[in-house]
């Protein structure tokens, strides 16, 4: 069992009462606190929410229910986390706050990137479910949550980013006119997994009109509200870096802000770790570059800009200190071979 913010339910109320429904008598007999359909800031078992959208769909004879409520949701319900992802620079960062925060707003669940379940190089999966692969996601909820995200990436770079499909581990709650509608790409039902499968090229990509100042003050309020995890000063300032490097936050006195503390005492934390913070940057760097000449087809200079290095020159410097080859070679290197027979 796992806990929500109600934030999640906005729009049931509504959708509700236009199909004659009595939306407080459901929440009741679905088990949901009081006030939990019109306050955002209330702890909700998320049972009872795919208890209340599964019966509701049932009891209403709406079986597209979970995606009319998504329709009246948007990235607002995710608080804080959703100014830091506004606030973003490029798809990358956005996508990796979501996964890093996902915890303020249901810590069970998270959103990662996968490989393609149908195995294409050029193409990526945003997957939505439980950490724990064994849990079932309930019909209505997978609707709700994959609709919110394909509107939330529409609100952020536009609606021609590039939705390929959609995967859903259960049959189709509705026809497949409704999905084609809805997200503009068919739906494949039974995959085993909920996931939007998108172009690779979609990481990387810039979004306009973000506020670096908003943003860093959504990273300081998220760090102060996380769950304890006794990690390190060198784990905290790597976890910080890996997120946000391409927001601009890469210098001692910017992480340092984020993590609250002055920049002597993060020095003086550091240190007692026998590591330094030049030390974690460049192995950031290092991992991240690795991460997106290995897995995607970014060109150098998005690469170079979510490293926060000046341009394509200083990226080569690095390349050829990191691995003694240039940043091609080293792509070049992880693509898999292709048998001739």
């Amino acid at each position: 069992m796992a806990y929500v913010r109600s934030a999640g339910l906005r729009g049931v109320r509504s959708v509700i009462v236009e199909l004659g429904g009595d939306a407080d008598d459901l929440a009741r007999r679905c088990a949901l606190p009081a006030g939990a359909l019109d306050d955002d800031e209330i702890l909700v078992q998320d049972l009872a929410i795919g208890l209340l959208l599964e019966t509701a769909a049932v009891e209403l004879r709406c079986p597209d229910l979970g995606l009319r409520v998504a329709q009246r949701q948007d990235l607002s319900l995710l608080g804080p986390v959703a100014v830091a992802i506004r606030n973003a620079r490029t798809t990358t960062d956005a996508l990796e706050m979501t996964s890093k925060y996902l915890f303020f707003h249901a810590r069970s669940l998270e959103i990662t990137i996968v490989p393609d379940p149908e195995g294409r190089q050029d193409v990526l999966g945003i997957r939505f479910g439980y950490r724990d692969d064994a849990v079932p996601l309930p019909p209505q909820s997978v609707d709700m949550v994959l609709l919110f995200l394909h509107r939330a990436l529409v609100q952020l770079v536009g609606a021609d980013y590039g939705l390929l499909s959609i995967e859903l581990p259960n049959p189709l709650n509705a026809d497949r006119h409704r999905y084609q509608t809805l997200f503009g790409a068919p739906a494949t039902p039974s995959t085993g997994a909920a996931i939007l499968r998108v172009p690779s090229v979609l990481l990387g990509r810039a979004i306009s009109g973000g506020d670096q100042t908003a943003q860093l003050l959504a990273l300081q309020y998220l760090e102060q509200h996380s769950p304890p995890r006794g990690q390190s000063y060198s784990e905290r300032v790597r976890a910080v870096l890996q997120r946000s490097l391409d927001t601009g936050t890469s210098s001692l006195g910017e992480v340092a802000e984020v993590l609250s503390v002055s920049t002597r005492t993060l020095q003086r934390h550091l240190t007692a770790e026998n590591t330094s913070f030049s030390a974690i940057r460049d192995e950031v760097r290092r991992d991240v570059a690795a991460r997106l000449l290995a897995t995607t087809e970014i060109p150098l200079f998005q690469i170079a800009s979510a490293l926060a290095l000046d341009d394509v020159t200083t990226f080569s410097q690095y390349a050829r200190r990191w691995w003694g080859i240039t940043a091609r070679e080293f792509r070049s290197s992880r693509k898999p071979s292709i048998d001739p027979g």
